[in-house]
């Protein structure tokens, strides 16, 4: 519990806790996206098996996860170094040791982990269906088209999620992501056939 204060306490004075959720929010969405259109390729082209599908979707998750955390963990290092380089020129005075050069070591990983975590979890949760499927365990639609249909759920309650945020409709917030989405499949199917 006091890891978690102090994790809190760093995200405060370092003002993050904005950039996490965004983080989380457009690559929870780049990663229901990328899955969307994975699912949405093998329903258009001829009949691949299911653990082809799922061996295809599960590399582009990891890719997906390893490149979230990277990047955002290279890109914020180095905004937090520079942020804590203009505070102590500013104060004309180092702040190694204190709380602000702590929060420059650990928010970037802190981001990291939920910028890679986002788009890993959501792919895993539409490529549910797909595992149950090869399981065996019958479903109420296709594997494909269920997990197509999960990658839209999840979709719209991102949205709904930054309309609460913004304090906006969330069912309007939502209705615009699931939009974006079906946008996707549209230009898939058109360019699919």
């Amino acid at each position: 519990m006091n890891l978690l204060r102090e994790l809190g306490f760093l995200l405060r004075i370092s003002h993050s806790h904005g950039i996490m959720r965004r983080y989380f929010v457009v690559n929870g969405f780049d990663g229901a996206l990328t899955m969307l259109g994975l699912i949405l390729g093998f329903i258009v082209t001829d009949r691949v098996p299911l653990p082809v599908v799922i061996g295809a979707c599960l590399g582009a998750t990891i890719a997906l996860g390893v490149s979230g955390v990277s990047s955002a963990y290279l890109s914020e290092t180095a905004e937090r170094q520079r942020a804590l380089s203009d505070l102590e020129e500013a104060m004309a005075n180092s702040l190694q040791g204190s709380a602000h050069a702590q929060a420059a070591r650990w928010v970037p990983l802190l981001i990291a982990l939920v910028n890679g975590s986002a788009p890993l979890l959501i792919s895993l949760l539409i490529l549910t269906p797909l595992w149950l499927a090869d399981a065996g365990i019958p479903l109420p639609l296709p594997a494909l088209h269920m997990a197509m249909v999960v990658a839209l759920l999840i979709i719209f309650l991102l949205g709904v999620f930054l309309g609460h945020v913004a304090g906006n409709s969330w069912w309007r917030s939502g209705l615009q992501t699931l939009l974006v989405a079906l946008v996707t499949v549209g230009l898939i199917l058109l360019l699919g056939t």
